[in-house]
């Protein structure tokens, strides 16, 4: 499986874990939800779909919403398939919540595992989230190198552009550092939990009021027309 098709699949098994949807439903929320997703089409979401369901991780349903009555017999066209979560499909979206691995922290998978941190527990979160920041001050690093022994020889459009490129970073690493100290300070504050309020820290995956995401990459939203 491709690095992208996984990706897709995560988030389409995390959309299901929030209600049932069809087809048009589930590629407005990748959409308008999870910018990282905002050029692919059915031809790309159908047969992840048919995968999901082949391993058991979703069932098909015929639409029943009053619409889709409606609109069956006078388009000659089948309900809308709905598609739903299974217990099995819970439990393995939620494996691959708990994964923290390198693949986490990169650019396009690290988009969609933070549009589902709201379901990921406190520990989790701070891996992912200092994964990211290690990552990024790498790449700020050796982003600063290049530029220390080829400045000479760029113009200056180039130069700005290099620039740019290595200020995005820097805005983002301040992000992280800013959601890792709201982490913290959400943890301290808890303090020694009660078990059924780590339980609840554990399922809701509250984040005690974090800064607003900002330059983080691939969610450009866009417009809400999209379909």
């Amino acid at each position: 499986m491709s690095r992208r098709a996984g990706i897709l699949e995560f988030a389409v098994l995390g959309l299901l874990r929030e209600s049932p949807m069809h087809g048009y439903e589930l590629r407005k929320r990748l959409n308008t939800s999870l910018g990282v997703f905002r050029a692919f089409s059915y031809g790309t979401l159908y047969p992840c779909l048919k995968t999901l369901v082949t391993n058991g991780w979703l069932i098909e349903e015929p639409g029943n919403t009053h619409e889709d009555a409606l609109a069956a017999p006078l388009t000659g066209r089948r309900a809308k398939i709905v598609y739903r979560l299974t217990a099995e499909g819970k439990e393995h979206f939620e494996e691959l919540l708990s994964q923290t691995g390198p693949d986490a922290y990169e650019d396009e998978h690290f988009a969609a595992r933070f549009a589902f941190f709201g379901q990921t527990s406190r520990d989790v979160r701070m891996r992912v989230l200092e994964g990211r920041r290690s990552r990024l001050e790498e790449r700020l690093e050796k982003m600063r190198a290049s530029l220390a022994r080829t400045r000479e020889r760029l113009d200056d459009y180039t130069l700005e552009l290099q620039r740019h490129g290595m200020e995005s970073v820097e805005r983002e690493v301040r992000w992280l550092n800013e959601l890792i100290e709201s982490e913290r300070a959400g943890r301290d504050r808890k303090g020694p939990a009660s078990t059924e309020s780590a339980q609840q820290d554990t399922t809701s995956g509250s984040t005690g009021g974090l800064p607003r995401p900002r330059d983080l990459p691939g969610t450009d939203t866009p417009d809400d027309t999209a379909t």
